[in-house]
């Protein structure tokens, strides 16, 4: 069959996630701007993902077709969609270019397999490794010596978001072509605003101290985020004298074992869950806050650290660990400290530092740094150059 050539004017691109908004994570954050600044260029996206919580089943969320396919059963952080073949092998004659995402498979490796049937080009981008513990290490690891290096093989081209992971990743030498498209924030969303008291209160904030604020999904898939270590570092400072409160957004089935943490150390007063934040409360959450702190812990897991970026483009410094994407971005231009993956007391020290120490500007540098090098204007230019030069290829 002879693929389509996207055209100069307008494509069509069909976007395979897992999941998709109203779900949060990081790569549906990454598609939902992604195909949000594809939609503001004039081109048409299709998202087909799995119906998770009962959602209708063919929406438009911000000018986005989003058809959910029912989704029976999950394995691990995978929601399975038995029609999925049969939907994509359907929209892939419509479209220009398929654009899947890996860690989760299933979506990523039908994808492939469509892409390659139908004639569609086919973009994957690689968000980082899939691993596991115990019996599900032994999982990943059959998944990655096979199906993961069929997929590679199969899409025309590989995107990840970080220059460092074309040498941290085992896999990747599976693919055709590999290239670095870096991950973006939308400076018109996340920007700095005022936040008074009253505010401050509303959203968890503590009004008598310095506060800093963690932003994750709270489940199994996500403990590489490092929220027990965070904990341990609250916990240091208290003891030190000086401990900041710290507002804990997100939620998941972990959220009461983190609670118990919480209690167990004697934090009760110093950590506040505040449970999902709506979308209109996360630009002001990050704005409000001294610090943002990321403390993730693997290296295979961690792709980027999309939320450090929004939290920079809200003028708030961050803390995070060597291993996030942007830090060395946070250290090249002084908006934030990075100290060493699983290491509370280096943590501990580097939220001290920054709320003693942080330079008056510090939150501007963050803010001009996205502006100048994360604007999803530059990268989203990137993508479609290339979703047009996998469609010339075919």
């Amino acid at each position: 069959m002879t693929a389509k050539v996207p055209t100069v004017e307008s494509m069509h691109v069909l976007q395979t996630p897992v999941r998709f908004a109203p779900d949060i994570g990081g790569v549906e954050s990454y598609v939902q701007d992604v195909s949000s600044a594809l939609v503001e260029r004039g081109h048409e996206v299709t998202v087909v993902c799995a119906n998770t919580r009962g959602y209708e089943r063919v929406e438009r969320i911000d000018g986005i077709t989003v058809r959910r396919l029912s989704s029976p059963f999950s394995i691990a952080n995978t929601n399975v969609t038995p029609a999925l073949p049969v939907a994509l092998g359907r929209l892939a004659r419509e479209v220009d270019v398929i654009h899947t995402h890996l860690p989760t498979p299933w979506c990523a490796d039908i994808s492939a397999v469509v892409g390659a049937l139908t004639g569609t080009p086919t973009v994957l981008t690689y968000h980082n490794d899939i691993v596991g513990d115990g019996l599900a290490s032994y999982v990943a690891e059959a998944y990655n010596a096979t199906a993961l290096r069929a997929t590679l093989s199969l899409v025309d081209h590989v995107l990840v978001t970080r220059e460092a992971y074309l040498d941290e990743s085992d896999h990747l030498s599976a693919a055709r072509e590999v290239d670095v498209v870096r991950n973006g924030v939308d400076t018109s969303q996340f920007a700095p605003v005022e936040v008074d008291a009253g505010e401050r209160k509303r959203l968890g904030f503590a009004t008598d101290r310095p506060n800093v604020f963690f932003l994750s999904v709270l489940d199994a898939y996500h403990e590489y985020k490092g929220l027990d270590v965070l904990l341990a570092a609250v916990e240091r400072l208290t003891e030190s004298g000086t401990p900041p409160h710290l507002l804990v957004g997100g939620d998941g089935p972990l959220r009461k074992r983190y609670e118990r943490q919480v209690r167990e150390r004697g934090l009760d007063e110093h950590v506040t869950f505040a449970g999902r934040i709506p979308d209109a409360d996360l630009g002001p959450t990050y704005s409000a806050a001294d610090a943002f702190v990321l403390p993730s812990t693997s290296t295979d897991q961690e792709g980027f650290g999309l939320v450090a970026l929004e939290a920079l483009a809200c003028g708030t410094p961050v803390v995070t660990t060597d291993i996030v994407g942007v830090a060395e971005a946070i250290e090249r231009e002084r908006a934030g400290i990075v100290v060493e993956k699983a290491d509370s007391t280096a943590l501990a020290d580097g939220i001290s530092t920054l709320l003693a120490d942080a330079p008056a500007d510090q939150g501007h540098r963050g803010r001009r740094l996205c502006e100048r090098e994360y604007s999803w204007a530059e990268s989203v230019d990137q993508l479609v150059e290339l979703y047009r030069e996998v469609g010339a290829d075919r």
